[in-house]
C-alpha cells in the first residue's frame, strides 16, 4: 500500500478560519453533505475535470454515503484525505477539501476543493488561498497540484 504522506507524519485534524472550518469528512457529515452536493450540483460541475460527471443529478443519498465512507476508508489508510468544510458553527457544510496523491509531474500530490453554490462568491477564494497555505506550512509535501485552477486539465481526444 502506497501512502501519500509518511506513517510518522501528524495528520493535521483541525484548520480553523474566521469564515470557516476544515475537519476529517466523516460519514456522520452525509445529511450537510448531500445538502451542500444536491444544492450545487450545477455549480459543481467539471470540478474534477472536464471529463468527470460527479456529481450527477440522480446522485442518491445512499451513494453519497458510500462516497463518504470510501473518503473516510482512505483517510484512515493515509492513501487520500477529504476534508469537510464547515461553517464555524458546523451547523452548515460549506463545501469539501480533497488531497490526493498525482500522476503530474514535478508535484507529490494534487488538491482540489469547492464550495456549495450559495457561499461561492464570498468563500471560493478564501478557502483556495487558506488551503494553499496550510498545505505549504502544515503537510510534508515540497509541491501540491491545483488541477483546473493552476495546471490546465489535459486535452480529451474525442475521436
Amino acid at each position: 500500500m502506497q501512502l501519500l504522506v509518511p506513517r510518522e507524519f501528524i495528520v493535521p485534524e483541525l484548520l480553523e478560519q474566521p469564515e470557516f472550518m476544515l475537519r476529517p469528512l466523516r460519514i456522520t457529515d452525509v445529511v450537510k453533505d448531500f445538502d451542500a452536493v444536491m444544492t450545487s450540483v450545477a455549480h459543481l460541475q467539471g470540478i474534477f475535470g472536464p471529463s468527470n460527471d460527479w456529481p450527477r443529478p440522480d446522485l442518491s443519498f445512499e451513494q453519497d454515503l458510500i462516497d463518504l465512507g470510501w473518503h473516510h476508508a482512505e483517510f484512515q489508510m493515509r492513501k487520500s484525505f477529504a476534508y469537510t468544510v464547515m461553517s464555524p458553527d458546523q451547523g452548515l457544510c460549506l463545501g469539501c477539501v480533497y488531497i490526493y496523491r498525482t500522476s503530474l509531474a514535478g508535484f507529490d500530490a494534487e488538491a482540489f476543493c469547492w464550495v456549495r453554490a450559495s457561499h461561492a462568491a464570498a468563500l471560493d477564494g478564501l478557502l483556495l488561498d487558506a488551503v494553499r497555505r496550510w498545505l505549504k506550512s502544515s503537510w510534508p509535501f515540497k509541491s501540491v497540484a491545483y488541477p483546473g485552477r493552476d495546471q490546465p486539465w489535459p486535452a480529451v481526444d474525442h475521436s
